[in-house]
Order: C-alpha cells, then sequence, then structure tokens
C-alpha cells in the first residue's frame, strides 16, 4: 500500500519511509524494520523520520520494550481509495476512453 498522494510531494526517502510504514501501519516497524525495507542507510532514515516526525506525519511509541513506528492515520488511505488507485492501465484507458 502506499501513502496518500498529498503526502507523496517529499524527498523520495521520505515517500519510502512512508509507504513501508503504510503497509504496516497496525503493527508498526522498528527503525531497524525499515532499514530492511527501505534502501537507504541508517543515518538517511533517521533523518527521513526527523523529517516526518516534525510535521507530525509518524507517530513513535514505546511497546513491549521496542520503539514502533507508526504512520500518522490521516497518511494511510482509505481501503475504498486504495482500490481506486490499484486500476490497471487498461481499466484507466477505458475509463478515460468512456468505454
Amino acid at each position: 500500500m502506499r501513502a496518500r498522494r498529498e503526502f507523496r510531494n517529499r524527498r523520495d526517502i521520505e515517500v519510502a519511509v512512508l509507504d513501508a510504514l503504510v503497509d504496516r501501519h497496525d503493527e508498526g516497524m522498528t527503525v531497524f524494520e525499515l532499514r530492511a525495507a527501505v534502501d537507504a542507510d541508517i543515518d538517511t532514515i533517521e533523518d527521513a523520520l526527523s523529517a516526518l516526525k516534525s510535521e507530525n506525519l509518524i507517530v513513535v511509541e514505546e511497546a513491549q520494550q521496542r520503539v514502533l513506528i507508526h504512520p500518522d492515520e490521516r497518511v494511510v488511505p482509505d481501503p475504498s481509495e486504495e482500490m481506486k488507485n490499484d486500476a490497471t492501465l487498461l481499466d484507466r484507458l477505458r475509463e478515460r476512453l468512456g468505454l
């Protein structure tokens, strides 16, 4: 799953972090899990997390002696919106041409 469109006009690393967090928005992710999901070094991920935190796009919580990071609820797309975004290229062409 991808973060909502209005949150995608950011640096590529920030979008990649948001997308990874949205994929696991219920359970959250640790920094090390993010490192495995995003192709960037830990310092770059840390900078992205800092920027996202300062804009209140992520929530950090401590659970069972682990720090978990979740996307803010406004970043997670509505499932019906996600289904619309998953339309195939052919479906989008048909819709645009009115077929």
